[in-house]
């Protein structure tokens, strides 16, 4: 299968029309439920073997997924790469252990943003805040959908390589084919 035929089928499971106002605030006319790639194993493997290349070699210690999309691609590109996940809350419990971040520790941890999409990249920006915050070295990741909304550069900005699988351009272009 090609990257075509992965970015059709991502496509043909999750592509939305209707109103839909995303994190950020931006109402759009169509929307990518990420849980309908997610929750297809079959196509969530594929989409994890996508994105395997995109994880350097070496230098990480553990790939963070982001609450809530984050989580399921994390484990299935771990399956992928043998890199331990970690699962990223919004904001740390208030009781247990009151982690931000479940799965292993993270001060000191070379860590690998996994997210599934980005439109402003806020969701990113927050957990890599408070990841940083924590002692964590943080300056890598990828999505599966990049929405071409600034969210890429508002990354750069504060010293993110975030890399897409995907634009919305290269899915709606697979769409339409």
């Amino acid at each position: 299968m090609t990257h075509t035929d992965l970015a059709r089928d991502i496509f043909d499971r999750s592509h939305l029309t209707g109103e839909f106002t995303l994190r950020s605030g931006v109402v759009a006319n169509e929307y990518f439920d990420k849980y309908l790639f997610e929750s297809d194993p079959v196509l969530l493997r594929r989409i994890a073997e996508a994105l395997a290349p995109l994880v350097p070699a070496h230098g990480v210690d553990a790939l963070a997924g982001l609450e809530t999309g984050g989580i399921p691609i994390a484990v299935m590109l771990s399956q992928v790469t043998g890199i331990p996940a970690l699962f990223v809350r919004k904001e740390a419990k208030t009781y247990g252990t009151c982690r931000l971040a479940e799965g292993g520790e993270v001060e000191g941890q070379r860590l690998f943003i996994v997210e599934d999409v980005v439109t402003s990249g806020g969701a990113v920006l927050d957990a890599v805040g408070e990841l940083r915050d924590r002692g964590a070295v943080v300056e890598q990741g990828v999505c599966v959908i990049d929405r071409e909304s600034g969210g890429l550069k508002n990354l750069s900005d504060i010293g993110i390589e975030l890399k897409a699988l995907f634009t919305m351009t290269e899915l709606k272009a697979a769409g339409a084919a």
